[in-house]
């Protein structure tokens, strides 16, 4: 598993969060795998699936997928227009990322939510993801310095003392660690695999729950654990002063 100073993160961004203005329905989403807050980049192949999700049906996006670099590495993007209003939930699936350097797999499930045109229901219903955090706290139109909580779910069952990874996307290199041990911190999940982390600063803050599979993955020949990530993108913001 991950050390905090190395941490990965798949990473599914979009332009914006909340949609209001239909000049603003087309939504373009950045797919990569990463460590944000260092503003550094692994290649990430074509994920094996890409979609959106709303009122329950998924709608396929890989054919959408157009090759986008970040970070000086292998990444994706896509267009996405809103035509109707609703809370769509976005997810990336990738290809098994074999580190060398941790001896195991890493399959990041990532997700991220855009609310269109004041509707936002659903925000707080699982996906039923391989592993997922499912928010407890609206993951939308949040001010920098709220509290956001989520429950880790693996297979469908909350996971307690699940190490919870938390990164700030630090896109325009803005701010700087004041060293290694804060690039990237940590909460653990309590008994019912609920966390909470209180937001420092605005900007895009990415949750990973990070857990080992029952099952293993063969390189060369050698079975390997696989780290399985639960991660979340969402935004918090500052109010606009007047």
């Amino acid at each position: 598993m991950s050390s905090p100073v190395s941490a990965h993160f798949g990473m599914l961004i979009p332009s914006h969060e909340v949609v209001v203005e239909k000049q603003d329905a087309t939504v373009h989403l950045q797919l990569a795998f990463a460590h944000p807050m260092e503003a550094t980049g692994m290649n990430l192949v074509e994920p094996n699936a890409f979609y959106v999700s709303k009122d329950g049906e998924k709608t396929n996006l890989k054919k959408e997928l157009k090759p986008s670099p970040l970070f000086g590495k292998k990444a994706w993007s896509a267009d996405y227009r809103i035509s109707r209003p609703g809370l769509y939930q976005f997810v990336m699936e990738p290809v098994p990322y074999w580190e060398p350097a941790e001896d195991c797999f890493i399959i990041h499930y990532t997700k991220t939510y855009v609310s269109a045109f004041g509707e936002e229901e659903g925000w707080e219903t699982p996906l039923g993801l391989k592993t997922e955090i499912v928010p407890l706290t609206r993951p939308f139109a949040n001010y920098s310095g709220n509290i956001f909580q989520g429950q880790v779910l693996l297979n469908g069952e909350p996971v307690p003392n699940t190490t919870v990874e938390v990164e700030f996307y630090n896109k325009d290199k803005k701010y700087q660690a004041p060293n290694e041990a804060f690039i990237t911190q940590v909460v653990t999940t309590d008994a019912n695999g609920v966390f909470s982390y209180a937001i420092p600063f605005a900007g895009w803050w990415g949750f990973a729950a990070l857990n080992t599979a029952s099952e293993k993955m063969d390189y060369q020949g050698t079975p390997k654990d696989i780290e399985l990530g639960a991660v979340l993108w969402t935004q918090f913001t500052d109010p606009i002063q007047k």
